[in-house]
């Protein structure tokens, strides 16, 4: 019998398990789709109980056809931002889940924004008052739930960590990891009043004011817990009963991990519906140029990084792909590559606005540069190169007041699978670009750290890399230049009047 952790990892469109021995090797997966309801006025929703259900599918669908594997513990690495309310007394979902992606609050964040107090939003959080983040969409889950007539006095509410957590082990935790708790608007990360990271998570609490701000009762939160724990043990009847879940990540902050990023000479971009590109450093000070600190994870002293995110990058390909009847990425990849460039055509593609480093609210999706001459294949292209500028927007808000750029940009998630939108992205990065030979590289980073809590010669060791493909740039700067003064010039447009008062526009490059 082989030990192995098995690490499951809850994705917005998938969820996915893999079963990882003491050499970080993958000896078994599965994985199942999962639902997305996009409505109107930005409204993005998910079942929980279909994300749970999906969970149990992929654990018992991994381990089946390998009976020779012997379970030791359990690794969690889940969707961030998007957030659950359910009864305490049952365990039933008191509405859907509001995804990461969902904008119904943006109104609500607006009126906030008169508050006094929402200063506190970024100077605490390290994050912007954005609907993207956790908190407006808790206060909006719990007041629909009451006025669609549900007892919300014992309500527990949390992002999906949480949720799986309390169902893992039968109701008994009602716990978050600290990374997911960093990204919700409630967090406290001590920022700028400490000369150096803390070696406690003493200061890493919940806050009270910002509670208040958002009208999120302190009463529902869930304990915050270190990313190694403790969690509890999986209860029920199912191939994982009784054991001890090692380790909890967010997927991006896991992918991170994953990758070996420690160093600020390197991001990493995951690239999934979404895009999160994330940069290590070193103090939780935050970095006033449109992007959040975070905290990646924290063990036994904190671990932060630099974050942007992205709202539409493989579902920008997919949007793409729909439009011009194609079946996927893969499909719209080979069209974009039947022509040397987009002609001059440029996809904006802010659906629901754009996230960082902008943060606006308000941008529309735009397609511009349209002529007679314009064909499908141009429009592919324009899709793709969307993806690249948006990453290299975020990597170049992550180097203010003369910090040095990255020198190179390590990636993962379906879409790095894309040859033309890897060139594409080191063409516009000016830099190196290396995508991960592993394809559930946010599974085998929080599997690595469970390893660790198991005293197992860390699986991170090895080089995630190895395999993978190397991408250098093939255009200069003077063509770099042209290409991003074309995309500034639509992305200014898809802002309007916000864009000429908001100083993130003006980048260095």
């Amino acid at each position: 019998m082989t030990d192995v952790v098995v690490a499951i990892d809850q994705g917005t469109t998938n969820t996915k398990a893999v079963a990882v021995d003491p050499t970080g090797a993958v000896l078994a997966r599965a994985s199942a789709p999962v639902g997305v309801r996009h409505g109107d006025h930005g409204h993005v929703e998910q079942d929980p109980a279909q994300i749970w259900r999906t969970v149990q599918q992929v654990v018992v669908d991994c381990l089946a056809g390998t009976p020779d594997l012997h379970p030791v513990g359990v690794a969690l690495s889940t969707q961030r931002e998007s957030v659950v309310a359910w009864d305490r007394r049952d365990g039933r979902p008191l509405g859907p889940v509001l995804s990461w992606q969902d904008v119904r609050t943006a109104d609500d964040c607006r009126r906030l924004l008169d508050d006094p107090r929402a200063a506190l939003v970024p100077a605490r959080t390290g994050l912007p008052l954005d609907p993207m983040f956790s908190a407006p969409k808790l206060h909006r889950l719990l007041a629909d739930a009451a006025e669609a007539g549900s007892d919300v006095t014992h309500a527990a509410v949390g992002t999906i960590d949480s949720w799986l957590l309390w169902n893992l082990t039968g109701g008994a935790e009602h716990v978050v990891e600290a990374g997911n708790a960093s990204r919700t608007l409630l967090l406290d990360l001590d920022l700028g009043r400490s000369a150096s990271p803390s070696p406690s998570s003493d200061r890493l609490g919940w806050d009270a004011e910002l509670a208040d701000l958002f009208a999120v009762p302190q009463a529902a939160l869930p304990r915050i817990a270190a990313s190694t724990g403790p969690f509890g043990t999986v209860a029920g009847d199912g191939p994982l009963r009784g054991l001890p879940v090692l380790a909890v990540l967010a997927d991006s902050h896991a992918a991170l991990l994953g990758h070996g990023a420690t160093g600020p000479g390197t991001v990493k971009a995951t690239y999934g519906t979404g895009s999160s590109v994330m940069r290590p450093w070193a103090t939780p000070d935050a970095v006033r140029t449109g992007v959040s600190t975070t905290l990646a994870w924290l063990t036994d002293r904190p671990t932060y990084a630099l974050e942007g995110n992205i709202r539409y990058s493989g579902a920008a390909l997919d949007w793409a792909a729909s439009l011009l009847g194609l079946t996927g990425g893969a499909a719209l990849g080979e069209l974009a590559a039947t022509v040397p460039d987009a002609g001059g055509v440029t996809l904006v593609p802010a659906f629901g606005g754009l996230g960082a480093p902008h943060w606006d609210a308000d941008a529309v999706g735009l397609l511009t540069g349209l002529t007679g001459g314009t064909t499908p294949a141009h429009v592919a292209r324009a899709a793709f190169e969307a993806v690249a500028w948006q990453v290299a927007d975020v990597v170049a808000a992550m180097s203010p007041d003369g910090a040095p750029s990255p020198d190179l940009l390590v990636a993962d998630g379906g879409a790095s699978a894309s040859a033309l939108l890897m060139q594409l992205q080191a063409d516009a990065l000016g830099c190196e670009v290396v995508t991960s030979r592993h394809p559930e590289l946010s599974a085998l980073g929080v599997a690595g750290l469970a390893g660790q809590a198991l005293g197992w010669d860390p699986a991170l060791r090895a080089d995630p890399h190895a395999g993978g493909t190397r991408y250098a740039p093939s255009i200069g700067s003077d063509e770099r230049a042209a290409r991003r003064a074309r995309w500034d010039a639509a992305l200014h447009r898809s802002r309007g009047p916000q864009a000429d008062r908001d100083p993130s526009t003006s980048r260095t490059s």
